[in-house]
C-alpha cells in the first residue's frame, strides 16, 4: 500500500487544504479545504492533485442555465443526469457516484464548455462517454468515447450497455452499481428483461432459483 501524501497546507487553485477528512466509501482519501471565497469543501486527494477540482464551486457558472436554449436536447439531458448523480443526494444513483467520491470537474459545470468538448472529440453519435478509471470523476482527462460496435467488445459476454449516459460491459456495471452479476445476467439473457428492469426489480431469494433457472 502506498504511503499517504500529506496535503495539509498545500494550495490547489482557490483551495487550501486544512486537514484530513474521513475517507470516501471506496477508501479514497479526502481533505477538508478552505476556498478563497470563504467556503469550505471536502475533496478527494486525487481530484486536488489532478486539478479537476479547483474551488468550492464558486468558479462554476450556474449549472442549470438555460439561456443557450438547449434544455430540451439529448446532450443537455445527459449533462444534467451526470451532474445530478454526482452532486444531488436526492438522486437515486447518487450512492453509486457522488457518495463514492465521483465528481464533475469545474469546467464541465458550464454546459457550453461540456458541449464544446463533445463536439470536438465525439467520433459520431454511435459513441457514448466512458470514464477511463471508474474510481475517478468526469473530466476531459478521464473520459473517452466508447462504441457499441467496438471490435474488442463484440462478444455477447462483453456486450456494451449504455445507461445513464455511460457505456460499460455487464461486469463493469456490476462493480459500479454493486448488483449481483449472475442474477442480472440471467434476467437479461434468459428472461429477456431490459438492463434497467433487471437491476431495479428486487431479487427475491426464495423465488430466485424457481424463476431464473
Amino acid at each position: 500500500m502506498s504511503k499517504l501524501i500529506d496535503l495539509t497546507g498545500k494550495r490547489f487553485g482557490k483551495l487550501t487544504v486544512i486537514k484530513r477528512a474521513e475517507n470516501a466509501e471506496n477508501g479514497f482519501s479526502r481533505w477538508e479545504c478552505q476556498c478563497d471565497c470563504g467556503n469550505k469543501k471536502i475533496v478527494r486527494g486525487n481530484d486536488l492533485r489532478s486539478g479537476s477540482v479547483k474551488s468550492c464551486g464558486c468558479l462554476r457558472k450556474t449549472p442549470f442555465n438555460t439561456k443557450h436554449r438547449e434544455s430540451g436536447t439529448k446532450l443537455y439531458r445527459k449533462w444534467i443526469s451526470i451532474l445530478r448523480r454526482c452532486e444531488s443526494p436526492k438522486c437515486p444513483y447518487y450512492k453509486n457516484y457522488g457518495a463514492r467520491g465521483i465528481t464533475v470537474c469545474d469546467e464541465w459545470h458550464d454546459y457550453l464548455t461540456f458541449k464544446k468538448w463533445v463536439e470536438e472529440t465525439q467520433p459520431s453519435e454511435d459513441f457514448t462517454i466512458d470514464r477511463i478509471d471508474n474510481n475517478k470523476g468526469y473530466s476531459p482527462e478521464n473520459c473517452r468515447w466508447a462504441s457499441k460496435k467496438s471490435q474488442a467488445n463484440n462478444r455477447r459476454s462483453n456486450i456494451l450497455i449504455e445507461y445513464q449516459g455511460e457505456t460499460h460491459n455487464l461486469t463493469e456495471w456490476s462493480e459500479i452499481l454493486g448488483f449481483n452479476y449472475k442474477s442480472v445476467h440471467n434476467r437479461m439473457y434468459k428472461l429477456g428483461w431490459s438492463f434497467e428492469k433487471s437491476i431495479s426489480v428486487p431479487i427475491d431469494i426464495k423465488k430466485r432459483n424457481k424463476v431464473e433457472r
